[in-house]
């Protein structure tokens, strides 16, 4: 298994990680491989004994420089000057046939010291959930990081009961973090702060002339990343500053969920007590976290009064560039190309009805279109009536069904998947793999069973992060 690593963070200021390799396990065997994933990424094959034995940890490929990063962040709004890479290990870094360069990470490949009295482990339930929701989220057609292989380890994990461990190898455009300019920028370390910027302007954005370009150029990206979010009714559970991607993708698949009977309050991560991450809420937690991006930029500005001025002004900018990206997105779920103000209004009664109503959020704009659409609300008067209106607009039945998915990873069947692999049955996990990797293709009699909204003994109301 040929690697071809052309690795960068690993040359930046040793500050910044701890170079260390991941901790091997007893016996490593595959759950699952992204062969078209590694086609894309320059790599031969995945699915020899020897790719195994890497992505347990066991062995290091050559030209990997194997490191732990060490980052800071908000958690629930709560400061913590010292997070970072407490179960995972950076290999390196490749250059994929697109010309895009992408980390390989080993997550739940043992302790380092930023475990902070963790086992670094994970177990395989969140290993299967990650691998799910990525790849949905991927076919979905959001940014995102991307599943590469999972393994069992042959070891056991410790929570509250015994559970099988695993490790998901993971790509992304970086692992870099709002959480990892905090933590320079908290600790007065211009020397990283600076190097850190200048790599991160290399890397994703080489259009940017300096902090301030950044700034901007991070705010349209996650402005747009949260409005598509919220056009699937997903919820990512853990919007904290660590988990902010810098280069604009989801990352970090503890407790997220999406939606199936549409409220906008709702809330499925056990940890979220106050619902400070509930759906409704993601946008001005979104705006909020470039706030703290912007105040670690500040320190590398010349004039910080007037860099606290330009920057306050950035983020204030977050609201109408992510209000302009949900109406786009909205608007196409509603067959409308060019969407205007006046159908913000239409896509909110939408929403309204579907929250008096209980409706499935995915399985409502499904239907948009068919002569059963009704059947999804209670009150069918109210919607015909809405129906009206939005007719009268021409919607463009090709570009609904490019954007209102027909599949994705409900809740219920994440979790059947789950429970089936623990016993040692993965075959629910890789039919479901196929069904939510084609979230937009006709229904069959095989995967209709995926689209079809949970019962009611069959609902989930409450996630986990898996730590």
């Amino acid at each position: 298994m040929k690697i071809p690593f052309d690795n960068s963070y690993a040359t930046l200021p040793p500050q910044m990680f701890t170079a260390m390799a991941p901790t091997p396990v007893a016996q490593p065997q595959i759950v699952a491989t992204n062969d078209a994933l590694a086609a894309a990424l320059g790599i031969d094959t995945i699915s020899t004994p020897e790719a195994v034995q890497i992505f347990a940890g066991n062995h290091l490929p050559d030209g990997a420089t194997p490191l732990a990063q060490v980052y800071a962040g908000h958690q629930f709004g709560n400061w913590n000057p010292q997070l970072g890479d407490g179960r995972a290990i950076l290999l390196g870094e490749v250059i994929g046939t697109d010309g895009t360069r992408r980390d390989i990470q080993l997550k739940g490949s043992g302790p380092t010291p930023y475990s902070r009295g963790g086992d670094g482990r994970a177990w395989l339930g969140p290993v299967m959930r990650e691998y799910l929701v990525s790849e949905a989220m991927h076919a979905l057609g959001v940014p995102t990081t991307r599943a590469l292989a999972a393994v069992t380890t042959g070891e056991n994990v410790y929570r509250e009961e015994i559970l099988p461990g695993a490790i998901i190898t993971r790509t992304a455009q970086s692992h870099i973090r709002v959480g990892t300019f905090q933590f320079f920028a908290a600790r007065g370390d211009m020397q990283a702060l600076q190097a850190l910027t200048e790599h991160v302007i290399a890397r994703h954005y080489p259009d940017a002339t300096g902090p301030a370009d950044l700034l901007d150029a991070v705010i349209a990206n996650y402005a747009k990343l949260i409005a598509k979010w919220m056009s699937l009714g997903f919820i990512h559970g853990v919007m904290n500053t660590d988990n902010v991607s810098i280069a604009g993708e989801t990352i970090d698949y503890g407790p997220c969920a999406f939606i199936d009977a549409f409220h906008p309050d709702t809330v499925f991560s056990a940890i979220d007590q106050y619902g400070r991450y509930a759906y409704s809420n993601q946008p001005g937690i979104g705006a909020w976290n470039m706030a703290q991006f912007a105040t670690a930029l500040i320190p590398l500005m010349p004039d910080r009064d007037a860099a606290i001025d330009d920057f306050t002004a950035a983020v204030h900018r977050f609201p109408p560039l992510y209000e302009q990206a949900w109406l786009m997105s909205f608007g196409a779920k509603l067959g409308l190309d060019t969407p205007t103000d006046d159908d913000r209004q239409l896509i909110t009664d939408l929403l309204d009805l579907m929250t008096k109503d209980g409706a499935d959020f995915t399985n409502s704009f499904a239907a948009l279109g068919q002569q059963n659409a009704c059947d999804q609300f209670i009150d069918r008067d109210a919607f015909d009536k809405w129906q009206i209106r939005w007719q009268k607009r021409s919607p463009d039945a090709a570009l609904m069904a490019a954007t209102n998915p027909k599949i994705i990873p409900r809740n219920h069947r994440v979790e059947e998947a789950i429970s089936a692999g623990r016993n040692g049955d993965l075959t629910r996990f890789h039919d479901l793999l196929a069904a939510v990797t084609q979230p937009y293709a006709p229904l069959t009699e095989a995967t209709a069973a995926y689209a079809r909204a949970p019962a009611e003994d069959e609902k989930v109301t409450r996630t986990f992060c898996g730590t």
